[in-house]
């Protein structure tokens, strides 16, 4: 019992697209309890995506109480707390009752698609000045939909009655007291997809905030990644029943980063979740993209060191497994999607361009619709369960071809997280399809590890990256079993399908 007097424990809350879960790690980073509940997916239009923040906060709640029991721990027994989460998730509440002005605007939502089409002379200065192109998926623009759909909201903000977050600052906010006086903060990671800080400076920008017409006020203070007060500490009436530090905040994309211990330039991972997210560290050089990728922040672990990270963001991925099950019914769950997979060789020269929102990096094209390509009737619902694993591992391959060409590095391996990385036959399609090794770490929770080696790291349960590195281990190597004439040719086969996916919008008008 020594170690919980030592306080040998970090507390990891992920709040994700479509759960959120609590991870307690020991100092080796092994996981010793954890919760996980799912939040209801609100469709209410085609294109519409919103969660209930309220909803949120109740399984953050329940997840943290739940992992607690699980390990027999209190929360006097965590040294600290990091959380991560999903990115570009709008929300806007009320400070003083707490209560949100708007259903959370979901990172896959294209509702301002027409907003973004407005803003076309000054694409050019936003993704300069942000890293970021101009579109639907971050933050900006969904809040400035709300605030002009919301009556009144925009002077309620002026005069401090709506704040803006991503959903780490919600949470955080809660947690550290909520109306009683919670913290109104958020990281670097975070604040650099909201489009409305600058990438240069690190600091919210008065042409940004001009240009969305958003009110300053409302804006959460920017923190480092890694800080061992700067999020507060959790209130003791809470589900934690202590004042634990909040030492860690990450977007879960940056935290996979470290989880990944990816802290060398040209360290590449990619999270196979809802969607798909690479990220390529650049160090502390900043790379403009010309071929599509978003230039961003890696991590911010010191203040004044942040490291840059070229990314390249998939929409759907996962959600496309979960597509076959819920909406055709192919598959029941969706760990049936190998097996059925699994029983026949190949695709059958079948293609599935999953663009249910769009095609997001390399493409960008928002018009972009969902097609199945080369159908005939020799194809079966096993070769769509193949062909769907493949678009994952082609939509991967174009950010990683992209990635080269921008950064001038060659990809030697790609380390992978995620869900999905329990479906050795993805991992092994995706080893065939770029050519190159592909790699999974023993902790596949990389997010939530990332998050909780940034708390840590905070308050000195691990001393520098460097003892983070030392504990990252390989689980299992997949190696390209294609020759290159095979892996180009079926490539070349997905771009095809490709360019008929996109334009969708145009024709079918």
């Amino acid at each position: 019992m020594c170690g919980r007097a030592m306080k040998n424990y970090i507390g990891a809350l992920d709040q994700g697209t479509t759960s959120t879960r609590f991870i307690v790690f020991d100092a080796a980073g092994h996981e010793v309890a954890r919760h996980q509940l799912e939040h209801r997916q609100l469709l209410s239009q085609p294109g519409w995506v919103e969660h209930d923040p309220i909803e949120i906060i109740s399984r953050v709640d329940e997840v943290i109480a739940g992992a607690l029991r699980a390990g027999n721990l209190s929360g006097n027994d965590l040294a600290a707390i990091g959380i991560t989460n999903q990115r570009e998730t709008t929300v806007a509440w009320n400070p003083r009752d707490g209560r949100p002005w708007h259903n959370a605007i979901v990172w896959q939502d294209i509702r301002t698609d027409e907003a973004v089409a407005g803003l076309e002379s000054r694409h050019a200065f936003i993704r300069e000045r942000t890293g970021l192109p101009a579109a639907s998926y971050f933050s900006a623009i969904k809040l400035q939909w709300i605030l002009g759909r919301v009556e009144n909201l925009r002077e309620r903000a002026e005069r401090g009655e709506a704040l803006f977050g991503t959903i780490d600052s919600w949470i955080i906010w809660n947690l550290t007291g909520g109306v009683n006086g919670g913290l109104h903060v958020t990281d670097v990671t975070n604040a650099s997809r909201t489009q409305l800080m600058n990438l240069h400076t690190l600091a919210w920008d008065d042409e940004l905030l001009s240009i969305f017409d958003v009110p300053r006020r409302m804006l959460p203070r920017i923190c480092p990644s890694s800080d061992s007060s700067a999020f507060g500490t959790t209130r003791s009436d809470g589900p934690l029943g202590a004042e634990v530090p909040i030492a860690g905040n990450l977007g879960d994309q940056h935290a996979a980063v470290v989880g990944q211990a990816c802290f060398a330039p040209g360290a590449v991972k990619n999270t196979y979740g809802t969607g798909n997210f690479i990220l390529l560290n650049t160090g502390e050089r900043m790379v403009p993209s010309s071929s599509g990728l978003i230039t961003t922040l890696g991590y911010a672990l010191e203040k004044g060191h942040p490291v840059f990270a070229l990314e390249g963001s998939v929409a759907v991925t996962g959600s496309a497994v979960q597509w076959l099950r819920d909406q055709l019914g192919v598959i029941k769950t969706a760990d049936e999607i190998e097996p059925l997979a699994a029983s026949v060789p190949d695709s059958a020269g079948l293609f599935f361009v999953p663009a249910f929102s769009g095609l997001f990096a390399p493409y960008w094209r928002a018009d972009a619709r969902g097609i199945i390509a080369g159908l005939t009737r020799f194809h079966t619902k096993a070769h769509l369960a193949q062909a769907t694993l493949e678009a994952i591992c082609f939509q991967t391959r174009a950010v990683l071809d992209a990635m080269v060409r921008d950064s001038g590095v060659e990809i030697a391996v790609l380390k992978v997280d995620g869900g999905a990385t329990a479906n050795n036959l993805l991992m092994q399609r995706q080893a065939d399809i770029l050519g190159v090794p592909v790699v999974r770490p023993v902790v596949s929770e990389t997010t939530a590890l990332g998050a909780a080696y940034a708390a840590g790291l905070a308050v000195g349960l691990w001393t520098d990256v460097a003892s983070v590195q030392r504990q990252w281990k390989a689980d299992r190597q997949w190696e390209p079993s294609w020759s290159a004439d095979r892996r180009d040719a079926v490539y070349d086969g997905w771009r095809k399908a490709v360019d008929r996916a996109v334009g969708w919008v145009d024709h079918a008008d």
